[in-house]
């Protein structure tokens, strides 16, 4: 959360700092797990008259194999990020090449939330910050999407309620 924080002017305040779900990773760790238990069953049945080099590429190979199915989509997620604050929603991504979008909350019209059915078992969901400008940005995987919609309509409608809040009482 360090690294949020330094992109937050004078008068922002870090609302939610979020990595995307870590659902993302379920697939790709299952894979994994197939991945390592082949190279055991392999590895168990492989002839000891072989010798120790048939050992050291098979595994040689299960490290090669596991750094795109999972080392890869893990960096992907850990260098995903989402970042709520008081003045804009600021997204950041990418290994090599960072890319990241900063909208700022008085552009956002609308807070649209899209849940399947694993998105609900998981508590995710995607979010698409509709603009004035009709140019959406959507916020994939995000943990706690019922919460974070709130958390950015308050933020959005905040002036509006306390003036209808401020008004008589009967």
């Amino acid at each position: 959360m360090a690294s949020s924080k330094t992109l937050l002017s004078r008068d922002e305040v870090l609302v939610r700092h979020m990595h995307t779900h870590p659902k993302v990773l379920l697939w790709p760790g299952l894979l994994e797990v197939v991945i390592l238990a082949g190279a055991v069953v392999l590895t168990v049945w492989m002839p000891v008259s072989w010798g120790s080099v048939p050992y050291i590429i098979l595994w040689a190979v299960t490290l090669i194999a596991s750094v795109p199915v999972l080392f890869l989509p893990w960096l992907r997620w850990m260098t995903t990020t989402y970042t709520v604050t008081s003045m804009r929603v600021v997204t950041r991504s990418g290994i090599l090449r960072r890319t990241g979008h900063d909208l700022p909350m008085s552009r956002i019209s609308d807070v649209q939330l899209d849940r399947d059915v694993v998105d609900r078992l998981f508590g995710c969901g995607t979010l698409t910050l509709q603009t004035s400008a009709n140019d959406p940005l959507p916020l994939y995987d995000v943990p706690n999407a019922e919460m974070v919609q709130v958390e950015i309509a308050d933020h959005l409608f905040h002036d509006g309620r306390d003036a209808v809040d401020a008004g008589p009482r009967g």
